[in-house]
């Protein structure tokens, strides 16, 4: 495999605009090497991740591109909804139906929907609105989940939230949500460029990858936004990887579910 000359992590959000000063529990991106960058909402962070892209293609330097949310759910969900079983077909899926803007989004009533013509009762749980939502309980006390509540990933990594909640804390579920239609989007406009691990062979110039900063790191140091600083570490650290260990870490078999990168398979 041939290595990577340009590292890129992005620690993304499944809420609003998060206005103009920087702040934690918002999209944080860096590039090895540089300066962690503030991305107020998801549309700033999608033209940020193509200008990244259009650069390293432009001077035929490979990227990977990771991001902090699952790539994809728990096995036989991708087949319920989509009617396959390949989580890029799932992406999508998702991509045609979600809405997205800087103040507001559709994704609790994407999961209500999509829960409805599961039986009304689950996967999804948590409703982060003050309206109800038919077929998304606000808590566990009716909720059914037709499906395992966690990847096989997840059970090898500790301290790792089931995709399933969309609000909350912990809850990841908006961010996977929220993410898919914009890896769908990058995968379309750089096609034939864009390898998505561990779906596809690592051929392509860029690489997108799924990382769980808190697999390594921990406690940010003193005055430091935790977000920024994980991309920063994360990034760095990557970078910085002999390739050997890289290209052992990246050998992995998850055709439906999707991986975290450095979880060991066993």
């Amino acid at each position: 495999m041939r290595p990577f000359d340009t590292i890129a992590m992005v620690d993304w959000s499944g809420g609003n605009d998060t206005g103009p000063r920087p702040r934690k529990d918002a999209i944080w991106a860096c590039v090895a090497g540089a300066e962690p960058v503030y991305l107020r909402n998801r549309m700033l962070a999608e033209g940020w991740l193509c200008d990244v892209i259009e650069t390293a293609l432009a001077a035929g330097r490979r990227l990977m591109l990771g991001f902090d949310f699952p790539f994809g759910y728990p096995a036989g969900f991708a087949c319920a909804v989509s009617g396959s079983d390949d989580p890029l077909r799932l992406w999508d899926w998702f991509e045609a139906r979600v809405e997205d803007a800087p103040c507001a989004n559709n994704r609790f009533d994407l999961a209500g929907e999509i829960n409805r013509g599961l039986g009304g009762k689950g996967p999804f749980w948590s409703n982060g609105l003050k309206r109800d939502i038919a077929g998304l309980p606000r808590t566990k006390r009716v909720y059914r989940n037709p499906f395992p509540d966690r990847r096989a990933v997840e059970h090898r990594a500790r301290g790792t939230f089931t995709c399933w909640q969309m609000a909350g804390a912990g809850a990841v579920g908006g961010q996977v949500m929220m993410g898919l239609p914009v890896l769908a989007r990058l995968r379309r406009r750089f096609a034939g460029r864009v390898s998505a691990w561990p779906f596809e062979p690592l051929d392509k110039p860029v690489a997108l990858v799924e990382i769980w900063p808190s697999l390594t790191l921990g406690k940010a140091p003193e005055g430091r936004i935790k977000d920024a600083w994980q991309v920063e570490r994360v990034a760095g650290d990557l970078a910085g990887l002999p390739q050997a260990e890289l290209s052992r870490r990246l050998d992995v078999t998850a055709p439906e579910e999707g991986w975290i990168l450095g979880v060991d398979q066993g």
